[in-house]
């Protein structure tokens, strides 16, 4: 049990369907026993009153019958139940129980059973008042400062204040400015009556001005005399609250702290007798009910508080002391004492959940006895505890709470392609080119190894691929059971598609025992269309545009053998030459060398030899395999294709831009189609007849523009899905001759051709040009970057611009070249270099925000992508001899700057700047000039560094000089050895070059 919880040492629940609230509640030894025990006196809307003596319950003995002394029911409902000196002949306490319409007090009596019936209780009525208006609350005390009994005072619906003294009547005020009543209590200290009224402010009244106000029965009778030298009824002191109150609460228990508890909708005040404000507490909560006890510090009291998320708070003046959680939202809460208990809470709810609780933990007085200690063995316990980690490797194991892994799985899925085209064929589209389509049968078998529900299967396969039907819903199946469902799949456009493998998902629910219902699973399977399902065999071609040359380590293989489906047809018999026409495409050849072990695969159409490339190393591998060769490998040695595939990327940008464009285009002439459109309508309404000034021709000539737009962007969406398919086939192959160059594990693979196909299809929002452009700049800043500080220095940078529709497609195609080079050069592609990498010391102040600033695109506009001319320019550099180098070493030894001469050389280097200013035109050409005297500005650079007081004018020349320094630190970092400075020229070389990013930001 939680220790914030109030503990409960008795409850009752009250009757049924009856309703409580504030003033229903009250504790006292309202049967005057004299043990000073108190009694809880409950009444309720329903007119029940019940009176229980709560005590103990033990499992054993006792039922909650056994506390209730008395129940009875009176005839009106209960408004509030108050106990004290209402008689005046008699120094006992009553009980006063207020109705709408009466006032009646009562006597309780106890009377000693004889046998084990108990204690009998009865109630008898001493004097009663009929109301003549309708009761809201009432209050009682020693009014006028008269002792050793208590009047009443009610507050009618009207806001008429109705006084008692005893059995009689005394007088009737009305109070000033009325609309609702609020809460009403009385203050003994100072003899006045405290209400909050509905201007939200609490209100003090003297019980001597209320005594000599104008009577009420005079202002509301007219048939009675007027009474004169009656006074105004004012009050004596007021409180903006601005709130309605919920309760007041003038504390009697100590006379020391003199204070008027009010309780807002939103906050708890505390105020002086005399109206000023001693403390305020916000409450962040809805409060319900509160009341003020005594508290064990001078000059603090104490406060129950109750809200509506079933908790009681307590608070000592302002600071939360503890809280404790309720099993509801009491209405009512007092303090009382019980023969077993001192000091209990009483909780009273809307429904009648009485509860008798306590706060804290309970006393325990076991003690734990002396053991003699012994030294332990830790063989023993180190055996104890690999049994208990057993026993919660197996409890862990078994447990129910999530579906158990099973060795065999709940559903098995197999997909099967027919070996043979239907006939009929299923196409929709019965020939293209005067060549039939034709479509082939996939089998899916679902066998079920448990109880299965709302099984569906999906189908997807890529575009212009399609299937008769791509969704089918299940039956229910049960353990063992399996199901056969069948679809045919065809080619459905006028281009080859990119893939020829689909995908199967089943998605179904596995009951278990805390879940009957099911848990909702997935399961994916995936299927190869063959090759024959879009193209034919045909004759080769002998002249074509595109070439790719493809070698193996074996000899020549027949060309037969590996497609038998397409050697039926080929004219060649010796397996040299076989060629494939696509239904929708180009044609493609595929050459077998007699002589070497090289394949030639060539075609008029770049992305459409993607397939058969595909095709025929995976048939490679097999045929091999076959053999036993377990040292097959194949390889391209030839250039790559770059430039035949950016075509693919321009075709697919400029058809996005055309997309745009369009878009651009409806949305301006849609706008001008609503303008005509409204001004013709005001024409039309208008009671005097206008001509319409050729506003009808506008409209049609717009209507027609709108169509023709429309029409135009739907025939570029299907050729931007068509450049898209080709630009993904053009990729797939330019991702496997990347492979192959190279000789990439199927891991490094699989990362590349993420990279360069981020995307399955293009939407407006993100194209392939901008992801993939991320992801490559990604690589060559990661994994591709040039050593472990630049690296690192990448990993420190913020995050890039959002993505959008680039300019133009330059950028891209350098990333790439750049990319397609690094991985000629020895790059490797791994996805954990990222974690490993540690960032140097230098570079950790890079790594604050704004540590790394992008370079401009045209800072590095040129340089990459003449990286093997530049490379060679270098080469080809005169290197200095070894005696040269010794004497800069020794020079740079020697030598320590002064001041003056550092100086000079921030003089000296203001004039090339400010010609910058002047004329930015002319900075290629003092780019070149710093070239050639890198090593004396490197110099420079040092010595600015060494000196430990730097001056305005150095600060400047140093933040200017970087872009002319990042070019020569690219070119030091391509020389072999740094040789021609020395060591800490080449370290602040190092540490230039870490500033640069490998790819420039957008």
């Amino acid at each position: 049990m939680s220790l914030f919880k109030a503990r409960d040492w008795w409850s009752a629940a009250l009757g049924e369907g009856e309703e409580f609230d504030q003033g229903c509640l009250c504790v006292g030894d309202v049967d005057n026993s004299g043990t000073g025990h108190d009694k809880v006196v409950v009444g309720s809307y329903m007119g029940m009153l019940r009176i229980l003596s709560p005590h103990s319950i033990k499992s054993s003995e006792g039922t909650v019958a056994d506390a209730q002394l008395l129940e009875i029911h009176l005839q009106n409902a209960i408004i509030q139940v108050e106990v004290g000196k209402f008689v005046s002949c008699s120094d006992l306490l009553h009980l006063a129980v207020l109705h709408p319409r009466k006032l009646s007090v009562y006597s309780v009596s106890g009377t000693a059973g004889n046998v084990e019936h108990g204690d009998q209780y009865q109630l008898k009525l001493v004097y009663e008042h009929n109301l003549k208006r309708t009761a809201c609350n009432m209050t009682y005390g020693t009014f006028g400062g008269v002792t050793g009994h208590h009047s009443l005072c009610i507050q009618s619906m009207d806001g008429m204040l109705m006084f008692f003294e005893q059995d009689s009547y005394s007088f009737g005020r009305f109070l000033p400015g009325f609309l609702l009543p609020g809460p009403l209590v009385y203050n003994t200290r100072t003899d006045s009556f405290l209400t909050v009224s509905s201007a939200r402010q609490l209100e003090s009244y003297k019980y001597e001005t209320l005594a000599v106000a104008t009577e009420a029965e005079s202002r509301q009778d007219p048939d009675l005399p007027l009474k004169t030298g009656g006074k105004k009824l004012t009050p004596d002191w007021t409180f903006v609250l601005g709130e309605q109150a919920l309760d007041i609460s003038v504390p009697s228990f100590s006379h020391s702290s003199s204070s008027i508890f009010t309780l807002g909708e939103r906050n708890l005040y505390c105020l002086r007798d005399n109206g000023q404000i001693r403390f305020m507490k916000k409450l962040e909560f809805n409060p319900s009910c509160f009341l003020p006890y005594a508290s064990v510090t001078d000059g603090t009291t104490n406060l129950l508080l109750g809200n509506h998320t079933n908790m009681l708070l307590v608070y000592q003046d302002v600071t939360l002391k503890w809280a404790a959680q309720l099993p509801f939202v009491p209405v009512a809460v007092r303090v009382a004492n019980f023969p077993e208990l001192k000091g209990a809470v009483v909780s009273l709810s809307s429904d009648g959940h009485l509860l008798c609780s306590y706060m804290g933990t309970d006393p325990s007085f076991f003690s734990t006895p002396k053991v003699d200690a012994r030294e332990a063995d830790y063989e023993q316990v180190d055996a104890e505890m690999k049994k208990l980690q057993k026993f919660i490797r197996e409890a862990s194991r078994t447990q129910d709470i999530l579906p158990k892994s099973d060795a065999e799985a709940d559903l098995i899925v197999k997909a099967a392609v027919s070996s043979s085209m239907d006939s009929p064929s299923q196409a929709l589209i019965q020939d293209i080119d005067g060549l039939p389509v034709p479509s082939v049968t996939i089998q899916v078998k679902v066998k079920a190894s448990c109880v299965l529900q709302s099984s569906k299967l999906t189908v997807n396969i890529q575009p212009p691929l399609a299937v008769t039907q791509d969704q089918f819903v299940l039956q229910p199946m049960g353990v063992g059971a399996s199901s056969v469902v069948a679809f045919s799949a065809f080619l459905n456009g006028r281009y080859p598609p990119a893939d020829l493998t689909g995908d199967i998902t089943v998605s179904y629910s596995s009951p278990t025992e805390l879940n009957p219902k099911g848990v909702p699973r997935v399961l994916q399977s995936r299927f190869s269309l063959p090759l024959l399902l879009v193209c034919v065999p045909s004759s080769p071609a002998k002249t074509t545009k595109f070439k790719i040359n493809v070698d193996t380590n074996q000899p020549p293989v027949n060309l037969n053998t590996i497609f038998p489906e397409f050697s039926v047809k080929s004219e060649d018999k010796d397996g040299n030459t076989l060629a494939f026409q696509f239904l929708s495409g180009a044609k493609v050849t595929v050459l077998a060398s007699k002589t070497s072990q090289r394949y030639r695969i060539q075609s008029d159409s770049f992305e459409d030899m993607w397939l058969v490339v595909k095709e025929l190393v995976q048939r490679f591998d097999q045929h091999f395999s076959k053999l036993g060769v377990k040292d097959f490998k194949k390889s391209f040695s030839g250039p790559l294709p770059l430039q035949d595939y950016f075509l693919s990327v321009d075709n697919h940008f400029q058809l996005r831009v055309s997309a745009q464009q369009y878009q651009d285009l409806l949305s301006e002439r849609a706008v001008q189609f609503r303008a005509i459109q409204r001004r013709l309508l005001t024409r039309f309404k208008d009671k005097t007849p206008a001509p319409l000034q050729n506003l009808d021709t506008l409209l049609d000539a717009t209507y027609s523009q709108v169509i023709t737009l429309a029409e135009a962007a739907e025939e570029n969406r299907a050729l931007l899905e068509e450049a898209f398919a080709r630009l993904r086939s053009a990729t797939h192959l330019l991702v496997l001759l990347l492979s192959l160059w190279q000789g990439l594990t199927p891991d490094q693979t699989a990362i590349l051709e993420a990279t360069l196909l981020p995307l399955l299809q293009d939407t407006p929002q993100l194209g392939w040009e901008e992801s993939c452009d991320a992801a490559v700049s990604h690589l060559l800043r990661s994994c591709l970057s040039r050593s472990p500080k630049d690296q690192a220095t990448s990993l420190a940078q913020a995050g890039g611009p959002v993505l959008g529709l680039p300019r133009d497609t330059t950028r891209l195609k350098k990333h790439i070249t750049l990319l397609c080079d690094r991985i000629g050069k020895g790059g490797r592609l791994t996805l954990a270099s990222e974690a490993n990498v540690q960032v140097p010391a230098q570079v950790q102040n890079l790594a604050a925000p704004g540590g790394v600033e992008p370079i401009a695109e045209g800072a590095g506009e040129g340089e990459e992508l003449e990286l093997s001319r530049e490379a060679t320019k270098f080469m080809k550099k005169k290197q200095p001899s070894k005696k040269v180098k010794k004497d800069k070493d020794s020079k740079e030894k020697k030598e320590v700057p002064s001041e003056a001469s550092l100086k000079e050389e921030a003089a000296g280097a203001e004039e090339p700047l400010k010609e910058v200013k002047k004329d930015k035109k002319e900075l290629s050409k003092e780019k070149k000039e710093s070239k050639k005297d890198s090593s004396k500005e490197e110099a420079k650079k040092e010595s600015k560094k060494e000196s430990s007081s730097s001056s305005s004018k150095e600060k400047k020349e140093s933040s200017k000089d970087k872009k002319d320094k990042d070019k020569e630190g690219k070119e030091a970092n391509k020389e072999t050895g740094d040789k021609k400075v020395s060591k800490k020229s080449s370290v602040k070389v190092k540490e230039k070059k870490k500033e640069e990013p490998e790819v420039e930001d957008g």
